[in-house]
């Protein structure tokens, strides 16, 4: 039995002890656990990373020549990563890159050198091997001077030299023994040298990466950085309330907006790039094959409406069909305007007086759904039926990319000048089944002279010039119709620190360095 007295001595010598002893401070979080609008990965490879998912992962993973600056997506902030120097001929025609010595693979793979800059930057120009080949195009020759030096050789000026070196899209730079070594595994499998590096996956419930240790930048303050698949955004919105995770992708919508802001603790990030979301139409299948069909889906489409459905905080109006951050964009284009008694005249015209019913296969991300009954409940006041056919996002990117949708809505950012968003989605090289096939959905062709003599105009009056006549082009031919711009949107808890201020991201989501930590 404890006594009165045996009591008081224990709590005097508990007392003691606490006097003779310092508190422990409470560890600070190293594990940071993130809510994905997605179902799984797709490919990490990052010649292949084309969903937002799969583009924001990549962003940890690896890096390139250069890099657009933490929380930036301004070209002219662009500055050293792999390569810490760099220089041209006067005619920028050859571009010599000096390498960062030391750098270090993940995974043990040893140093990263100019062998595997060459190998990356080759594979990237592959239609094969390279989602983004056509970006290449300009490129004649890479080759490796000295274990240190990369000499890339241009056939003809490009917009923007180092946009296609940076970290984004085909500018990620792989290491060469790695992918020959796993093959297609890689997607799934990939090595890079930034600061995370894949640790495990279990298919359609979570990625975890942990810390690079030999990161050259330093050691990452995170330890393990867990990416929880949640496709539902009342689950994201759960899961983050009850602390299960600590930052989550939001929904570009003014309710989500005026809810999670109201969260005790929390901070929510609206940044760029604003994706534009453009309504594709393959001009090659029969009914919009027909001009004025187009012309009648054209006038059936109120941009206003997104940005009331969703809140302006974080969108804008489509005004052209390339982005309004983009170097080269024009707001006089000749959009058409929203009058659906405009679309039903046009619909009698071209022999659908009685109405036309159409297909569409249909993303079940929640963005694209919501996108697409909004243009279901317009297409109805101008008497065209949207049947609407769901499909699982990773799905879907499949499919569109077979021509099996001959509407096809896409929200996409690029790098911030007009030659490569215009290149990709309305020059007839990048259209689906061309051996460069990107994102040309419409099977556009009408602006490929108007790109191509942009592309090497080094007058920038006339440059500009010819990408505004091109978006003129490709408006009056109704290849796509603008629908909204809509800025990325995540909700964190206010003690998570991403080390940088989060004005942009262009992989389309918070870049984790070896600088993200919390506070508390």
């Amino acid at each position: 039995m404890i006594t009165k007295l045996m009591r008081t001595g224990l709590a005097a010598g508990l007392l003691a002890a606490t006097a003779l002893t310092a508190v422990p401070a409470l560890a600070q979080q190293t594990t940071l656990t993130l809510g994905a609008d997605a179902a799984d990965i797709g490919s990490l490879d990052p010649h292949f990373a084309s969903s937002t998912s799969d583009r924001t992962l990549a962003a940890w993973i690896f890096g390139g020549l250069v890099r657009f600056q933490p929380g930036s997506t301004d070209p002219a902030g662009i500055e050293p990563d792999l390569a810490e120097s760099w220089e041209s001929t006067d005619d920028k025609l050859e571009w010599t890159f000096h390498l960062r010595q030391g750098v270090q693979w993940q995974g043990g793979y040893g140093e990263v050198t100019a062998d595997d800059v060459v190998f990356s930057i080759e594979k990237a120009m592959n239609p094969d091997t390279s989602a983004f080949s056509g970006d290449y195009a300009a490129v004649a020759s890479v080759e490796a001077v000295d274990p240190y030096t990369v000499k890339v050789t241009l056939k003809n000026q490009i917009p923007s030299v180092l946009g296609i070196f940076a970290n984004y899209a085909g500018g990620f730079i792989v290491s060469k023994a790695a992918f020959e070594e796993r093959g297609e595994s890689f997607a799934r499998n990939p090595i890079g040298f930034g600061p995370f590096e894949l640790d495990s996956v279990e298919p359609g419930v979570s990625a975890t990466f942990k810390a690079h240790a030999d990161y050259f930048r330093g050691a990452p303050q995170l330890e393990t950085v867990v990416y929880r698949f949640l496709t539902s955004s009342s689950a994201r919105d759960l899961a983050f309330v009850s602390g299960e995770i600590d930052a989550s992708k939001g929904l570009a919508d003014k309710q989500w907006l005026a809810r999670s802001s109201a969260i005790e603790g929390a901070a929510v990030d609206i940044f760029d790039p604003a994706e534009l979301s453009l309504l594709n139409i393959n001009v090659t299948q029969a009914p919009f094959d027909d001009i004025k069909v187009r012309q009648a889906v054209a006038h059936a489409v109120n941009p206003d409406i997104f940005v009331q459905y969703r809140g302006p905080e974080f969108t804008r109006p489509g005004k052209s069909v390339i982005p309004s951050n983009n170097l080269g964009f024009s707001e006089d284009v000749g959009m058409y305007e929203y009058d659906p008694e405009a679309s039903k005249a046009l619909l009698e015209e071209a022999g659908y007086g009685d109405g036309l019913t159409v297909k569409m296969l249909a993303s079940q991300l929640n963005s694209l759904e919501s996108n697409a009954l909004l243009l279901q409940s317009l297409f109805e006041e101008a008497g065209i039926t949207l049947e609407l056919e769901p499909v699982e996002h990773a799905t879907w990117h499949q499919m569109i990319r077979q021509d099996l949708s001959p509407l096809v809505q896409y929200g996409a950012a690029r790098f911030p000048v007009a030659d490569v968003y215009l290149t990709q989605f309305f020059h007839s090289g990048s259209a689906i089944g061309a051996p460069g096939q990107v994102t040309n959905f419409s099977h556009c062709s009408v602006a490929d002279e108007q790109i191509e003599a942009a592309r090497v105009e080094t007058d920038p009056v006339k440059q500009l010039a010819l990408w505004k006549e091109a978006q003129e082009l490709i408006v009056r031919e109704v290849c796509a119709v603008p629908m909204a711009e809509v800025a990325q949107v995540w909700v964190r808890k206010a003690a998570l620190d991403w080390g940088y201020e989060l004005k942009g991201a262009m992989s389309l989501g918070p870049v984790v360095t070896e600088a993200t930590h919390f506070t508390e």
